[in-house]
Parts: C-alpha cells; sequence; structure tokens
C-alpha cells in the first residue's frame, strides 16, 4: 500500500463491496485493520469476511472523502453508515424566463432562469407557504402555454389569488413591483416589506382609498401568518442547516433543521444504517458527506455533536459550495437552544420509530405463522390491477416489511390488451410472469452472487436488527402450521408443498436492480382464479415451488374482516375478524388497492389530453406548435393535404408525407 491519501474498497470472497474507506494514508490505515486487535465486533468480522482490497489514490485527502461518498452511495456497502433516504428537497421557484415572473414549486436540477429559495422540508410545507404567498403578492402560477392562450381572468383570479396579468388586468410596472415584494420576504426581508406596506395601508386610508388599504390589509395578514406558522425564526443567523443525532438501542435517529433568509422552512427525521457499535460521532460525519454529495450546503452547519474529521468536511463542503462553509457545535445561547430542540425532536422520532418497529415486528411474526414461513417476512409483495374493460390496464406492485411500506420500491405494470384480453385472470398472470421474469433476468446479470446467513442471526421480535441490507433468494424454508386466531374452514392447518425441498438459509443483501430482490411471501388481491393464474406463471418460469404465494379475497358482501386467504395446496380459510394480523394483512391489500386504482386514473387522464401528433417522429414542441396554430386542432391536421402541411412552418416534404401518411394509415 502506498503512503497516500485515497480511496478503498475491501472485497468478500465472491467480489461483494464490503466497506468502502478513505485515508490520509492507505499503508497505514490498511496497517490498522491488519493488526487484528482492539476492533470492535463488526469490524472483526468484517476483516474476517475481507478476500481482497483495491484502492484509489487521489491527490489529497479531500478528494479522497468526496469519492469515498460518490462510491458509498452507489455500492451501498453493508458495514457502512448509509443514508436511506436522498430525495431532493423541494424549493420555491420564482421563474424570470418569461416576460411576466411565475410562482411555482420546483423539485430537481435547476435548469430554467430564475431564483430558487429553499430547501424545504417537505412539499407540504412549500405548498402552505406558496398557498400563502399567492394571497399576498398575486403572482402567477400557471404554465407559459395555460397564460399565453387566457382570454379572461380564471378562478385564481376570482379567489384572490392572481393579479391576472395574463389578460392585463394589472400593469407591467405593478406587477413587477409584486415580483420584486415576493422576492425581498423570500431573501428574509419580511419584516422591512411589513413595515413598508402597513405605512402604504395608512396613506390608502388617509387618502380614503378603503379598497386598496384592505388588499394591503389582506397582505400584511398573510405575510404575518407565513412567520408564524414556521415557528422558530432566529435573529442570531440568517441561513444554517441543523443536525442533532440522538443515539439509543444501536439505532439512530438525525434530525435536520433548514433555516434560510431567517425563517424555519421545515425539519425532516433519517434514520441511518449502521453496526450498533458505530461511534455517534462518525454516524453524524459519513451522513453530513452523504447529506451534502448532492446538495449546495449552506454557510452555517450547526451539530449536536462534533463530527468526526470535521475540519476535513468543511474543506469538501467549501468545495461544492463555493465559499467558507462552517461546521460548529453551540454551546450557549440561542444556536445551542434551537441545537436542543432538534436533539428533542430527534429523541422523540426515534422512540416513535422504535415503537412502531417493534409493533410491526409482532404482526410480521404473525404473518409467519399465518403463511407458514420458516423466518419473519421481511419483504412481502402484494399485487393488483386495474382496468375499465380493458382499456388503460394497469398492474401495480406494493411492497412493505419491518420498517412499512417501502415505496421506492413500488411499481406499475402497463398492460396491452394482446397480453390479457379483457381476462382479469389472465392480466394477473402476464404481470406475475413479467415481474418475476425481469427478476430472474437481473439476478443472471448480477456478477456477484448473493451471500446468505442462516435462519439463526436473525433476532426475534424485540432484537436487535441484523446489520446491512438483505438480497432474497429462493432459499427459503416454509414451516407447517396454522393461522393465527383463525380457523381453516377444513378444519385442517397443514400446508402441503409437494415435498419441495427449501433450506432455511436466506441472502442478505438486497439488489440494487428494479426487480431482483426475492420476496419471502407474495400477495394476491383475488380469490382462487387469480392465484391459479399466478401459479400457472410461477410455473412456467419454473418458480412455483420456491416462492410462497396466497390470495387474498374480500368476503360476502365485500365486508372488510370476512377475508378468505387462499394457499396452495390447502383449504380456503379465514382469520378472526378482531385478529391484528387480519387487520395488517387488510392494509396492504387496500394500499396495494389504492396504488393500483391512483396509476390507472393517472394513465386514463393522460389519454384524454393525448395528442396524435406526439406520437409522429421529428415533431417536436416548436412544429407541434406551429401545426396547432395553423390548423387549430390535431383533427384539423388529420384533414389537411400535403401542399398545406409544407407550408407550414418547419415542416419540410418528407415531414409533411410522414405526417399525411400517419393519419391515412391510421384511418385505414
Amino acid at each position: 500500500m502506498p503512503a497516500k491519501p485515497g480511496v478503498y474498497r475491501m472485497l468478500g470472497a465472491d467480489g461483494e463491496v464490503l466497506y468502502v474507506g478513505k485515508a490520509k494514508s492507505l499503508k497505514n490505515r490498511v496497517s490498522m485493520y491488519a493488526q487484528g486487535r482492539g476492533h470492535t465486533n463488526a469490524i472483526y468480522r468484517m476483516i474476517h469476511q475481507t478476500a481482497s482490497m483495491e484502492i484509489i489514490v487521489t491527490a489529497t485527502e479531500t478528494e479522497a472523502l468526496l469519492l469515498e461518498t460518490n462510491m458509498i452511495k452507489r455500492l451501498k456497502p453493508r458495514y457502512n453508515v448509509l443514508m436511506r433516504d436522498d430525495k431532493s428537497f423541494p424549493y420555491i421557484a420564482i421563474r424570470t424566463d418569461h416576460i411576466t415572473a411565475a410562482l411555482q414549486k420546483h423539485r430537481g436540477a435547476k435548469s430554467f432562469k430564475g431564483k430558487f429559495y429553499g430547501p424545504f422540508a417537505s412539499a407540504g410545507a412549500v405548498n402552505r407557504t406558496l398557498n400563502t404567498l399567492q394571497k399576498a403578492f398575486l403572482l402567477r402560477s400557471c404554465s407559459d402555454s395555460t397564460f399565453s392562450a387566457r382570454t379572461r381572468p380564471c378562478m385564481l383570479y376570482q379567489i384572490k389569488r392572481c393579479a391576472a396579468p395574463c389578460v392585463d388586468l394589472v400593469g407591467a410596472e405593478e406587477y413587477a413591483g409584486l415580483v420584486k415584494d415576493a422576492t425581498d420576504f423570500l431573501e428574509g426581508r419580511s419584516v422591512e416589506l411589513q413595515d413598508r406596506l402597513a405605512v402604504e395601508m395608512r396613506d390608502a386610508s388617509d387618502k380614503l382609498e378603503f379598497e386598496h388599504a384592505a388588499r394591503l390589509r389582506n397582505r400584511i395578514r398573510a405575510l404575518a401568518s407565513v412567520r408564524a406558522a414556521q415557528g422558530i425564526n432566529p435573529s442570531t443567523f440568517d441561513e444554517a442547516d441543523v443536525f442533532a443525532l440522538y443515539n439509543e438501542g444501536g439505532q439512530s435517529c438525525i434530525q435536520v433543521f433548514f433555516f434560510r433568509a431567517g425563517q424555519n422552512w421545515g425539519n425532516r427525521a433519517y434514520f441511518p444504517r449502521h453496526n450498533a457499535e458505530e461511534a455517534p460521532a462518525d454516524i453524524l460525519s459519513a451522513f453530513l458527506a452523504q447529506f451534502y454529495d448532492d446538495r449546495e450546503p449552506p454557510k452555517l452547519v450547526l451539530t449536536s455533536i462534533e463530527p468526526t474529521d470535521r475540519e476535513l468536511l468543511e474543506e469538501a463542503l467549501c468545495l461544492r459550495a463555493e465559499c467558507k462553509v462552517e461546521i460548529r457545535k453551540p454551546e450557549r445561547g440561542e444556536k445551542r437552544e434551537i441545537v436542543d430542540a432538534a436533539l428533542l425532536n430527534a429523541r422523540e422520532a426515534l422512540g416513535r420509530r422504535m415503537a412502531e418497529t417493534g409493533s410491526v415486528a409482532k404482526l410480521l411474526d404473525g404473518v409467519q405463522e399465518v403463511f407458514g414461513l420458516a423466518l419473519r417476512p421481511e419483504r412481502i409483495e402484494v399485487y393488483d390491477n386495474s382496468h375499465i374493460q380493458g382499456t388503460n390496464a394497469l398492474g401495480a406492485m406494493i411492497v412493505a416489511g419491518p420498517e412499512g411500506f417501502t415505496k421506492n420500491q413500488y411499481r406499475k405494470f402497463n398492460m396491452k390488451t394482446e397480453e390479457f384480453g379483457g381476462d382479469d385472470f389472465a392480466m394477473m398472470k402476464a404481470m406475475i410472469r413479467r415481474r418475476f421474469a425481469r427478476m430472474l433476468a437481473e439476478r443472471e446479470d448480477d456478477d456477484a452472487p448473493p451471500r446468505k446467513r442462516g435462519g439463526g442471526e436473525r433476532k426475534r421480535a424485540g432484537g436487535a436488527k441484523s446489520v446491512g441490507r438483505r438480497r432474497h433468494s429462493p432459499s427459503v424454508s416454509f414451516a407447517d402450521s396454522s393461522p393465527v386466531n383463525g380457523r381453516a374452514e377444513d378444519g385442517g392447518g397443514k400446508i402441503a408443498d409437494g415435498g419441495v425441498d427449501f433450506s432455511k438459509e436466506r441472502d442478505v443483501e438486497a439488489a440494487d436492480t428494479k426487480f431482483a430482490a426475492w420476496p419471502d411471501l407474495v400477495l394476491i388481491d383475488g380469490g382462487e382464479g387469480q392465484l391459479n393464474a399466478a401459479l400457472d406463471a410461477l410455473q412456467e418460469l419454473g418458480l412455483k415451488n420456491k416462492i410462497r404465494i396466497a390470495g387474498i379475497a374480500k368476503g360476502v358482501d365485500r365486508d372488510a374482516g370476512r377475508e378468505r386467504f387462499f394457499i396452495p395446496g390447502r383449504a380456503p380459510f379465514r382469520l378472526d375478524e378482531k385478529s391484528p394480523v387480519l387487520y395488517y394483512l387488510q392494509r396492504l391489500r387496500d394500499e396495494a388497492h389504492r396504488f393500483a386504482i391512483g396509476a390507472h386514473r393517472g394513465k386514463r387522464s393522460a389519454g384524454l389530453v393525448k395528442n396524435p401528433l406526439d406520437e409522429i417522429g421529428g415533431i417536436g414542441p416548436a412544429r407541434k406548435r406551429a401545426l396547432l396554430d395553423r390548423f387549430g386542432s390535431a383533427r384539423g391536421v388529420s384533414r389537411a393535404g400535403l401542399a398545406e402541411l409544407e407550408g407550414v412552418e418547419g415542416v419540410n416534404k418528407e415531414l409533411a408525407k410522414r405526417i399525411y401518411d400517419f393519419f391515412r394509415d391510421n384511418r385505414g
């Protein structure tokens, strides 16, 4: 190993990345691992499983830190601290790429001209603020196309949420003043703005312009309500992120508060994954590096404890922000009070999560017993479909586990009528076939074979959770058992699996691809017909005896509480109407139904506004607009002759012939 800064990866015998670390001197850091003493149990296990190492030498330790963070987020090694939720934050944007500025919510890349204010902790916080800002400043929130097409004011003008610049009910100079007022407020000059509006209100009242004075009064009230709803508004700093870590029972919660322009713009709780023996300072250091990997940091970061490598983190954040960034643990004053408030929130959030996790673990133990699983299920997949007489057909898969619904694992399946011919059973079969065929294909593409561990390594309900993410494998055992608080209608309780040989081992890591994860239990929303259709699909893929699958059908008259459960090789049965396990399974079924119906409605709505021109290659927004401006509608385009099409700006002879043939072929 060279005595230079860099990043090292510790690899298992199967090539899986166990750990990614950075070092000022690779030689010294690796020598510490090689000593074989003074390590925690987790580090000892990691060293024991390491078969080889790979290194990347960098010019500085700061570069090593940035590279390490990027690799951790991409590879997700099981022995690293991982920030589980890395979704982007919403912002409020004042778009200035149009002659009439617009106020709107924005998430993602800042790809247009304008000013961005945030981040806000949640979309709800942005929506509430936008709602009030519309009352206060009357800025438009419509799209440019809607704005240009208006001939009369919309409903927002009627309810006093917009000044209607689209139909010139407000002058350009007056509207620019509203935009400036909104900018002043979002940039922290709210007190000065309210004082100025108060002066204008009194002047208007003195001049007997009572309607104008009333409008100014309403704006002042709206601005005051925003500040009141934001809770803590600091006076000793304008911009900062606050991180407070609370650790208990081998689990941690990091509460993050966002302050911008002297205003509190919300908070969010994170629960990073880490070893139970990890030091809090190390957890916070790793979390901060990952948190700001794709976000711009503020000039001040306040923490409840000093993170490891604070100076190195500051240097890395300075490079990202292109300005000085300070990480500070305040000892007294207002900053300390704000950090303490965040710490209290972190403690309460962790307490709630641990209580919820314990109750869910008990429910999953009940599910294990009901469906005869050898281990407590950690990945339950529920399937439902939705269509109207075969149109806009869509299948849905939701995923649940010890931490509740895993929404980033939800999947939608756009089904074509030729796949199922309007038959519900055939649609379920096609969806299950597609999902598990993708699973087999993605697992074959995975270079590293799955790691396994025996069922005995797993703690029971109430115990510490296993370290690392799991990759489910086909080697899952089903134990014979009867339902909890339930009864089998045939009086029997034994599950006949047809002599299938299942081992009790399960993969530790979940694959990072879309469909490679192996479920512990598959639930079908439907009765025996849907279940048999799903079994036929698994039979075609050679998976019929390798996946536990069951159907959940609504009871007589579709009464909740009288659901019937179907398992291959066993008579249908019901659970006690007051069984907590039944309530849990109903929640899973209802969530799948909600997701399927919502996705179907979205697909149906999109179909209503779909334009045939979008299906023709070579027609982008500009040519589409030119065609619609010339002929008024897609129907008008379909009736146009070749010569008329060629006369449209941007449409040459070849494209005109393509458009002409497209509509004639479709008519045929």
